[in-house]
């Protein structure tokens, strides 16, 4: 029987060649979050070169990730994201503005960064107001979200409330 570990699996990104610029970014971004190791290539690969740092293992908010420089033959669509849960509206905002880099494409908390890669943004009160058992308030709640780009917490707190 094998043991449970917290850390048997990490999340891959698959970036062309900026994969370190990527997990630095990040790591700068968000709390409780590091650069763990640096791999270069021992050998020619397809998208480099004997010494190109090839994988970044970094942890974001305890979470392992992996960045994998693997050339230009996948790209992130959004059928993945990640999920940022935060606390207030100044958590919305720090995040929106440190992320979003491609504008038309926001809806409803979602952003795409810089590198392509999908991210929602998501204040802790909105789950629980689409959850609600009081399914007309989940209702404008939910309303009120598709409305915006950009999360904003008054607002659909207000939505809730009629």
């Amino acid at each position: 029987m094998t043991q449970s570990r917290t850390d048997a699996i990490a999340t891959c990104l698959w970036f062309d060649k900026n994969g370190e610029e990527a997990a630095r970014f990040y790591v700068d971004l968000f709390p409780a979050s590091s650069i763990d190791r640096i791999m270069h290539a021992p050998a020619d690969y397809p998208a480099g070169e004997t010494g190109n740092v090839l994988m970044i293992d970094f942890t974001l908010f305890g979470r392992r990730f992996q960045a994998l420089n693997g050339g230009p033959n996948f790209t992130f669509t959004e059928a993945i994201s990640l999920a940022i849960d935060c606390d207030s509206q100044k958590e919305v905002d720090r995040y929106h503005a440190a992320l979003s880099a491609h504008p038309e494409t926001e809806a409803c908390g979602w952003v795409k960064d810089r590198f392509g890669l999908s991210w929602q943004i998501v204040p802790r009160i909105l789950p629980t107001l689409l959850c609600d058992p009081d399914r007309a308030k989940a209702k404008r709640v939910m309303e009120a979200m598709m409305e915006m780009r950009k999360i904003d917490v008054a607002a659909i707190e207000r939505a809730a409330k009629g």
